[in-house]
């Protein structure tokens, strides 16, 4: 604009410094709103009607599944079971649940421009690995893949994914995932047709899931970067650290080799490298655990499983750091961090929404206040 430009020189004259520009961090908060402003605004919409703790004791005092019903009826999940016949069961509730969380995501995904929207499909490529790994999976026994579509994650769904299933071999399949979906790049530099048999497909996903999370971790921190790269670097480290620590400990009583180990773990994150080379010489969980010993986030986790007569699991422990550092994306603004929070969040409200109804279903109150509260 002439005036800024004018007032600029006028500065640079007075002072006999030139301007400062702003920061990239600067220019993403004088912009954000342009584009993205109206979506974040109804994402924080959309958070505020996550389930707070009252609404978590009213569930746990629910003496069977309609009344719990009831009261999610009067939650901002509606009445989004009254089609459901009785007696009502957990799965109905769980698939009605995450049908109406990707609604809510697909409303914002169908509104968003570049970058936003890029980045909103990366969200959805975690779930479509695991759609494809089904297929697959669903190819080499020879079943009916068509049926394996109901089972399908609807955040993984993509417009060629009906293809996938006139598949006959998993050769076929093979070039029709490099060739149809957006996995091609992941699928097309890890894996390799001989590859798909029976013993190779977790680690098959774990490959993909690797490369998958390196792009979407470079896609925040150097394509998008600002506060996006910061918040979202802190998530996706987590995640990376999370899924080395996992494989290691399932690696173990398996024909899975360290080196081939090795190459499944993530080349970013808090533990990379000098935590990832511990790992890779991991032998037991005992050595799991003592290589977590100089990370004290991770000793802590490791410290809270199974003590005191506590039946927390370490997948418990890392599940609640999850929550943690999602709500904690929910404390700053103008980032595309938030959305991918408030996807990983509502999972972990249907989760713990599932828990509570299996509880009430099999008379197993006594437990039914193992659940992860959120906000």
């Amino acid at each position: 604009h002439p005036e800024s430009v004018l007032s600029a020189h006028i500065f640079h004259q007075s002072t006999g410094k030139p301007p400062r520009l702003p920061s990239k961090k600067m220019a993403s908060m004088l912009t954000f709103n342009v584009n993205d402003g109206f979506l974040e605004a109804i994402l924080r919409g959309y958070r505020s009607g996550i389930l707070s703790q009252a609404d978590y004791t009213n569930l746990c005092q629910c003496e069977a599944l309609e009344d719990m019903k009831l009261h999610l009826a009067s939650t901002d999940y509606g009445n989004f079971l009254q089609n459901e016949p009785s007696p009502l069961a957990t799965t109905t509730i769980s698939e009605k649940c995450t049908q109406k969380m990707v609604n809510e995501f697909n409303h914002i995904r169908y509104q968003a421009v570049e970058p936003l929207s890029t980045f909103l499909d990366y969200i959805t490529y975690g779930y479509m690995i695991d759609n494809v790994i089904l297929l697959i999976t669903g190819t080499l026994h020879e079943r009916d893949t068509s049926e394996l579509i109901e089972k399908c994650h609807p955040l993984g769904m993509f417009d060629s994914i009906a293809t996938l299933c006139v598949a006959n071999s998993p050769k076929e399949l093979h070039r029709m995932v490099l060739v149809d979906t957006p996995l091609g790049e992941y699928f097309g530099s890890c894996i390799a047709i001989e590859d798909l048999d029976e013993m190779n497909i977790e680690i098959i996903r774990n490959t993909l899931y690797m490369a998958y999370l390196e792009d979407f971790y470079k896609l925040c921190t150097q394509r998008i970067g600002g506060i996006t790269g910061e918040i979202m670097g802190e998530i996706l480290k987590f995640e990376a650290d999370r899924r080395a620590i996992n494989i290691t400990i399932n690696s173990f009583g398996t024909d899975l080799t360290k080196d081939d180990r090795q190459k499944l773990y993530p080349t970013f994150g808090n533990l990379f490298p000098e935590g990832i080379l511990k790992l890779a010489k991991a032998d037991d969980y005992d050595a799991v655990r003592s290589a977590m010993e100089s990370y004290p986030v991770y000793r802590q986790l490791f410290g809270e499983v199974g003590t005191g007569g506590s039946e927390k699991t370490l997948e418990d422990a890392f599940f609640e750091m999850e929550v943690k550092l999602n709500r904690d994306a929910f404390e700053q603004q103008f980032h595309y961090g938030i959305f991918y929070a408030f996807v990983k969040l509502k999972e972990q409200e249907i989760r713990n929404i599932v828990w509570i109804a299996e509880c009430i279903s099999q008379d197993q109150k006594s437990r039914i206040n193992q659940y992860i509260p959120i906000f």
